[in-house]
């Protein structure tokens, strides 16, 4: 069983930052296949980034090049880094797990934290 708990969620204005974190427990964590999903109000879940065990990483359109996800293994921690934040990110945004990896874009996650509220207000 793997335990996620994710922090660091919040409210900025329009192009600002945060830096989410999602601290893990239960599991060896370097073996893990890592990702942010997000759900904003009255959508479906989607995928936001994932990190697979050897670093490989993907991102949705959407945040290329304005996200950026990494992880520690020497301190079980999955980060997201937000920059040039806009209102349509907007979400709760959600840290997952899950022990089987290859294409961490594909498939489901088991694991899921309880999520963080990111608002960006224009």
């Amino acid at each position: 069983q793997v335990q996620l708990v994710e922090y660091g969620g919040g409210s900025v204005q329009s192009g600002g930052s945060l830096r989410l974190s999602c601290a893990a427990s239960g599991y060896q964590y370097s073996s893990l296949c890592l990702a942010w999903f997000r759900q904003a109000p009255g959508k479906e879940t989607e995928l936001v980034s994932c990190i697979s065990r050897d670093g490989t990483t993907v991102y949705d359109d959407s945040v290329r090049d304005r996200f950026t996800i990494s992880r520690d293994n020497a301190k079980n921690t999955l980060f997201l880094q937000m920059n040039s934040l806009k209102p349509e990110d907007t979400a709760m945004y959600y840290c997952t797990a899950r022990i089987v990896c290859g294409d961490c874009s594909s498939g489901t996650y088991t694991y899921w934290g309880l999520g963080t509220q990111v608002t960006a207000s224009s």
